[in-house]
């Protein structure tokens, strides 16, 4: 088992979540900590606060992973005697790396409202307002019969996801030739002689933020030592993604029995809902944390209701104007899922690469607010 640094989580972090898909206003990544500091231990929270920092030294981690910013604005100073900065010179002292992980995640497949959407029972949820979608290449190889199995292995890493299905490739048999020259290692074949061979073109479907590291595992898998394959930009576009998502209930229920449901299942101290309570729900539009921007979108796309937190007293006007059920199950609750989603999510990210590392969700985080 091996020992990663710093770095390493960072890169694997922005696998789960690219910092590419974060709003411009955003900050997340690594806030503070050395890149180069071995990884023994990692403690997950969704604040770095007083509680979760204390909590994450206590246990020797070196990592907290986050899902708020820490440093959210520039700094104009660093002292001990702010809240930020007395957090800060703790982090250092201690060697505690801190990286989050915020609007990126939102977004990113399997963050933090797919982790809502799963809690709260939504059937085919998809993303609210589309942001972006992935560029798609189509990477075409040859290999000898006999050993597509390792190359195709190789290659579902980073590709053959159609919609709800994994692994999709198209193979066709078929002849190649070539005549190794001075210098060559040939697996098959003479040196100076043409020789045909029985080989496979695989045809796979590739995003292209992923083109580099899958035709370099397609080198490493692939038995000849100059593989041929082939690239081609495509005009289909890939999964599209963005904020929030919209699905649907098992069964119609009532605005009443959903939101009483929605704050069992998310734990949530409190709840507040917009709408009469004998409303007919079927169609659910949500966003963790604060999502009252994203109303008009789900007025748009038919949902019955949208789910999220922070609602203010003339965003509830709107919802009303627009006959639109609102619920307001507060920031904390919808988005605390994502410390043991990605926890889970890292721990099953560490096993794969044969990581030593320990992953804690940190259980010690509560609402802010009180309710009587």
């Amino acid at each position: 088992m091996n020992v990663p640094i710093v770095s390493d989580l960072v890169g694997i972090v922005n696998k789960i979540a690219p910092p590419r898909f974060a709003e411009g206003w955003d900050n997340p990544g690594l806030q503070v900590g050395d890149p180069g500091v071995q990884v023994k231990r990692i403690m997950v929270a969704l604040d770095a606060s007083p509680a979760s920092v204390d909590a994450a030294i206590s246990q020797r981690c070196n990592l907290l992973l986050t899902h708020h910013p820490l440093i959210f604005k520039p700094l104009k100073k660093l002292s001990s005697a702010d809240p930020d900065g007395s957090l800060l010179f703790r982090a250092i002292r201690n060697d505690l790396a801190i990286v989050a992980l915020h609007t990126n995640y939102d977004i990113a497949s399997g963050g933090v409202n797919d982790l809502l959407a799963e809690r709260l029972g939504l059937i085919s949820a998809e993303p609210l307002q589309i942001t972006g979608s992935d560029e798609l290449v189509k990477l075409c190889a040859f290999v000898p019969l006999g050993h597509e199995v390792q190359v195709m292995e190789a290659l579902f890493r980073f590709s053959g996801f159609i919609g709800n299905y994994s692994e999709c490739s198209f193979r066709v048999a078929g002849t190649g030739t070539f005549r190794p020259l001075d210098g060559a290692t040939p697996f098959i074949g003479e040196k100076g002689e043409r020789a045909s061979v029985g080989e496979s073109r695989i045809e796979v479907l590739l995003r292209k933020t992923d083109l580099e590291a899958a035709v370099a595992a397609l080198k490493k898998a692939h038995p000849y030592e100059e593989p041929a394959f082939d690239l081609y930009p495509l005009v289909n576009r890939g999964a599209s993604r963005g904020l929030g998502r919209i699905g649907e209930l098992a069964a119609e229920t009532t605005l009443r029995e959903f939101a009483q449901e929605a704050k069992q299942r998310l734990g949530a101290g409190g709840l507040r809902f917009v709408g009469d309570p004998a409303r007919k729900i079927r169609r659910v539009a949500l966003c963790g944390g604060s999502g009252a921007s994203l109303l008009r979108d789900a007025y748009f796309r038919g949902a019955d209701v949208l789910v999220t937190g922070d609602i203010k007293y003339h965003e509830a006007r709107d919802a009303e104007g627009l006959g639109m059920a609102l619920v307001d199950a507060g920031h904390f609750a919808t988005e605390r899922l994502m410390v043991q989603g990605l926890a889970d999510r890292i721990m099953r990210e560490m096993e794969r690469l044969r990581y030593a590392v320990d992953t804690i969700p940190f259980a010690g985080e509560e609402d802010p607010f009180s309710y009587m």
